[in-house]
């Protein structure tokens, strides 16, 4: 997949996106890529290639501009989440923000607490200063 600046025209074959700054050149780009596929053997439904557009669903994903913003529903839904409880739970969050890490900055400094108290070895602690959960051995370092 070629990665560029402001993309402004998305288009979709069969789970490919192609992706360009010009209709025109999505569909020269689409056109060849479909050449190719058929030509190597391939074959797709024809009537579900969509685009060229400025927006597409893809994967259940809506992509415009070239970037795929979280949807508000989606952060809505996250965000009234409760803090976990437990590990189960932690591991459920966990699970409902991974598909967006890559949305997330620094996402992985943020949830590196929260992959600590789901290890074996660890208890769950929730940290009642930082609004963070610790593992049970770094509780004392709370407390100093």
């Amino acid at each position: 997949m070629e990665k560029s600046e402001a993309s402004k025209h998305l288009q979709y074959i069969d789970d490919i996106i192609v992706w360009g700054n010009t209709a025109g050149k999505v569909f020269k780009k689409g056109e060849k890529i479909i050449q190719i596929l058929l030509k190597d053997g391939f074959t797709m439904k024809l009537n579900i290639v969509k685009g060229p557009a400025q927006q597409i669903q893809f994967l259940g994903v809506k992509w415009q501009d070239g970037c795929c913003p979280i949807p508000t529903d989606i952060i809505n839904k996250i965000t009234a989440m409760c803090p976990p409880t437990n590990k189960k739970e932690t591991q459920a969050f966990l699970g409902a923000i991974g598909f967006w890490r890559m949305h997330i900055p620094e996402y992985s400094q943020i949830v590196s607490p929260l992959y600590l108290v789901t290890r074996k070895k660890n208890d769950f602690y929730w940290g009642l200063n930082s609004n963070k959960p610790l593992p049970r051995s770094s509780r004392r370092s709370l407390m100093q």
